[in-house]
């Protein structure tokens, strides 16, 4: 963008110079005296501050957008659980991005804590098998309650998943088969119904059920 600019002050210059020279052939004007000889032309500048140029002139700049996909399933529900942060250990000792357990970890196969908090694919493969397992355990729960409207909130899959990450499965076959009345509440004051909606309708079908659901690396 630089280089750009230049060229286009030093030609225009260079044109009106010969035209003057044309014009005035005997005047006292020396061409000596206009000479760009000893000036720094090479205004090369950094990849970055070119990149920051381009983004300063977008009028737009596109950002990626989940939608209601498995993806932006598990990412909303991570920013929720600790903003996305795989390292991090909250006040009650829930570890990493999806905020886990150290029971829940056992029972998917995971027996170090400490090795699942600073491995982040271990994590990633924590979510999908604690979410196969719990879509088992919940799977009639999911044919029978999916669409209906349980303490002003619409039933859906992702919605009883994310419940079951938050408070466990148990809890939440109690909320859909008390219809509402026996709303769980964390330690924090998220409920199994607050969950069932901020999380509902997104597309949670490669989630296979799964028993014995383990995390392998």
């Amino acid at each position: 963008m630089v280089k750009n600019r230049v060229k286009n002050f030093v030609l225009p210059f260079v044109i009106c110079l010969l035209i003057a020279l044309a014009l005035y052939p005997n005047s006292s004007l020396n061409p000596s005296d206009y000479s760009t000889e000893g000036l720094d032309l090479n205004y090369n500048i950094s990849k970055d501050l070119a990149m920051t140029a381009e983004l300063d002139d977008a009028k737009e700049v596109f950002t990626p957008h989940l939608g209601k996909s498995f993806d932006g399933f598990k990412e909303a529900l991570a920013f929720k659980e600790s903003r996305g942060d795989y390292f991090t250990v909250n006040t009650l000792g829930y570890l990493g991005k999806y905020q886990f357990g150290a029971s829940t970890l056992e029972m998917i196969g995971i027996y170090s804590p400490n090795q699942f908090l600073y491995n982040p694919e271990l994590q990633e493969k924590a979510f999908i098998a604690n979410a196969e397992r719990n879509k088992w355990i919940l799977r009639r729960d999911i044919k029978r309650f999916d669409g209906k409207v349980i303490a002003g909130v619409k039933v859906t899959e992702s919605g009883i998943l994310a419940a079951a990450h938050l408070a466990g499965a148990g809890s939440v076959k109690k909320f859909l088969r008390s219809y509402g009345s026996d709303n769980f509440a964390d330690a924090y004051g998220s409920t199994v119904r607050y969950y069932m909606k901020r999380f509902a309708g997104y597309d949670t079908s490669v989630i296979k059920p799964n028993k014995k659901a383990k995390v392998t690396l």
